[in-house]
């Protein structure tokens, strides 16, 4: 009898793509007692009042399923915020979906619009997810370079990238991991070619209240004829600091909408109903709460540069978000995975390689990326151990 040849036991769609690397520095810091500036996660607290509504919320037996789209409350409270924030008018009830953290919004988002051959434009570097995100929707994500010092993009690689195959485009600003935020100019050429070859535009905004040196955040979603062609991404983690809580959400029309939720309702079924409550009472905070946040990562951010390039980093100054690429050339290692080993086993401090965030992991070769969302003593103690590497810089 013929025997069958033996089937492949897992998906091919996972061979085009690894394991978290930011995940496993993580477990990496962990392993060598390591102070991470891998992972984007705050070591100080969340808000006082969203912790104590989060308990109150348990204590009133809010303890099974909300509505699989989102608490009512919840979606209320987003649409005020928008509404005062970005200047967007949206319904509650037909045009915001609550997911499992921004991470579940950005792949329910992907399975909902994009078909097999579709084609996904992603700038680079990225956020790690983005590609993969891509790929399990059966898409081809074809990347556009991001430039340094400033990271911008050449119009002319961008135009080329769109053709009858392109069905979105992600756009995250303030950007992760380069600290970039999209200019005005550059989001309306977006918005242009968006119109032009029918595109979605799929925003990932979670950073958008951490702005440095003026920069300030454009949704594009408020760009003449974007409106109607626009998912947008957000969540709670970075804004009040709970990244364990997982709270995001997507905003689109009503069409797209109705189809994200349908993904959402298969992926997740919905959020934890308790912080969901307390989700609500963080998006109505006073707005003077923006603004100190924004004030204390400044501080936080220059505190992190000076002790860069007291240690020999090249840096390349974030606007937004919480992070820091640098370039690592004066210290001499053949590339960016041997030194992000060195320095955790033998510095102590945990950080990302680069070459996670690019497509050809070369690009990324001498670059590492900081994030600095610790408390000072955290970001004091690394500097120290950081001051070990000027024995190496050449």
């Amino acid at each position: 009898m013929q025997r069958m040849e033996a089937k492949k036991r897992t998906s091919f769609k996972t061979d085009r793509f690894t394991e978290s690397v930011i995940r496993e520095m993580t477990r990496l810091a962990m392993e060598h007692d390591a102070i991470n500036l891998a992972q984007g996660f705050p070591d100080f607290p969340a808000p006082e009042a969203i912790k104590h509504a989060a308990i109150e919320a348990i204590r009133a037996d809010i303890n099974q399923y909300a509505i699989t789209w989102g608490a009512r409350s919840l979606r209320e409270a987003i649409a005020e915020k928008v509404r005062w924030y970005l200047g967007l008018d949206v319904d509650p009830e037909t045009e915001i979906t609550v997911t499992c953290g921004s991470t579940e919004a950005m792949i329910a988002s992907m399975i909902a619009v994009l078909n097999p051959g579709d084609e996904v434009i992603i700038f680079e570097p990225f956020y790690e997810n983005y590609g993969p995100d891509a790929i399990l929707a059966d898409a081809r994500p074809r990347y556009v370079p991001l430039y340094p010092p400033d990271w911008h993009f050449d119009p002319d690689e961008l135009r080329a990238a769109f053709t009858a195959r392109t069905k979105a485009i992600v756009i995250n600003t303030p950007n992760n991991p380069t600290g970039k935020v999209f200019t005005r100019e550059e989001l309306e050429l977006i918005a242009a070619l968006c119109q032009e070859w029918d595109v979605i535009a799929i925003t990932d905004e979670i950073y958008e209240h951490i702005l440095y040196d003026g920069a300030e955040h454009l949704a594009i979603a408020t760009l003449p004829g974007m409106r109607e062609r626009t998912i947008t991404i957000n969540g709670l983690s970075k804004t009040y600091s709970v990244t364990g809580w997982r709270i995001g959400y997507a905003i689109a029309p009503p069409e797209i909408t109705s189809a994200i939720r349908k993904v959402h309702d298969f992926l997740t079924v919905g959020a934890a109903a308790p912080l969901q409550e307390a989700g609500a009472v963080a998006l109505r905070l006073p707005r003077s709460y923006y603004e100190r946040l924004a004030a204390e990562y400044a501080a936080r951010r220059d505190r992190l540069l000076r002790a860069l390039e007291a240690a020999g980093f090249g840096v390349y100054k974030p606007r937004g978000a919480y992070y820091i690429m640098t370039d690592i050339s004066r210290f001499g290692f053949a590339n960016d995975v041997e030194f992000a080993h060195y320095l955790v086993r033998e510095i102590g401090v945990a950080v990302v390689p680069g070459s996670s965030f690019y497509e050809h992991p070369e690009k990324g070769r001498q670059q590492v990326r900081f994030c600095f969302c610790k408390t000072e003593a955290t970001l004091d103690a690394a500097a120290q151990r950081l001051l070990r590497l000027r024995e190496l810089v050449s």
